[in-house]
């Protein structure tokens, strides 16, 4: 991440979220955005083939990204578990929707278990109690009678995971929010409500953008050297309203120059002011870096 400019009060404005500038990072969400725009395309046209060939795709280029980033294990394992519900859900048989809906359920488990670093979005809570009692109240007759108890509990996880990433930041709660919406749409479509026009597209649409809003906010910091030797800076503080590290990272150079890759001037106390004076810690990676 990097610093916003000064806003000329003194104070700095918030923490944004720059797009990596390492190559395989860049080459990672490249392929992932070309194989979710060919995902979309073949559904448009109407290609299972195609459906089947680039939808596998999505979720290991995410995973590939996350761990390139140095992301923590939860979102890795979020992914995975979406990867496998992606995966059953290619097939059209009952159990197989299950065990898809299971492996999702899972990966939202991760995704609390890693939001719960987070603060506690209090003031969106009725906002999502109230969307969920809603949409399994109105579903709830028209959904297979197998199929009822364990869709309202996969509601529930969905809606906790969605409620708890608005903790995160914006994107995150964007990417929640996404998440729910196009799971919401697949709910329908097992009601056998009506549906908008090509809803698979939405569907993967929604759910696509979403993973990947939620995965940036995950990665690691970038590593930097000093004297040959990569180091990683991180924020360790856990103030009112933050997540501790490695949820939400930034970093900075350290190297002996004490000059930040882009040229600005942030040693000793200037760094510790850029980030909030929240007390750092910095370890040596003994890793290489590319």
């Amino acid at each position: 991440m990097t610093a916003a400019p000064d806003t000329g009060t003194g104070t700095r404005a918030p923490w944004r979220i720059a797009l990596p500038r390492d190559t395989p990072s860049r080459a990672l969400l490249a392929a992932f955005g070309l194989a979710l725009l060919a995902d979309l395309g073949s559904l448009a046209a109407g290609s299972g083939t195609g459906h089947l060939l680039f939808k596998p795709l999505l979720m290991p280029l995410l995973v590939a990204y996350t761990v390139v980033r140095g992301g923590p294990r939860l979102l890795v394992a979020a992914l995975l578990f979406g990867w496998g519900g992606d995966l059953f859900l290619l097939s059209e048989a009952e159990w197989a929707f299950l065990v898809g809906m299971g492996s999702f359920a899972l990966g939202h488990l991760c995704y609390l278990t890693l939001f719960g670093r987070c603060r506690t979005p209090r003031p969106s809570s009725p906002l999502y109690a109230l969307a969920l009692g809603t949409a399994v109240v109105l579903l709830w007759p028209d959904l297979p009678a197998d199929l009822r108890i364990p869709v309202a509990g996969y509601a529930l996880l969905l809606t906790a995971m969605a409620w708890r990433s608005c903790g995160v930041g914006r994107l995150a709660a964007v990417g929640g929010g996404l998440f729910l919406v196009s799971d919401l749409i697949i709910a329908t479509e097992v009601a056998d409500w009506s549906q908008p026009p090509v809803p698979d597209v939405w569907i993967m649409l929604l759910y696509g953008v979403g993973q990947l809003l939620l995965t940036p906010r995950g990665a690691g910091p970038r590593r930097h050297r000093r004297g040959g030797r990569p180091y990683r800076v991180t924020r360790t503080a856990k103030g009112p309203g933050e997540c501790p590290a490695p949820f939400v990272l930034f970093s900075f150079s350290v190297r002996r120059s004490g000059r930040h890759r882009s040229g600005v001037h942030r040693t000793g106390a200037t760094a510790r002011a850029a980030a909030g004076s929240a007390p750092h810690r910095v370890q040596r990676v003994h890793a290489p870096v590319p």
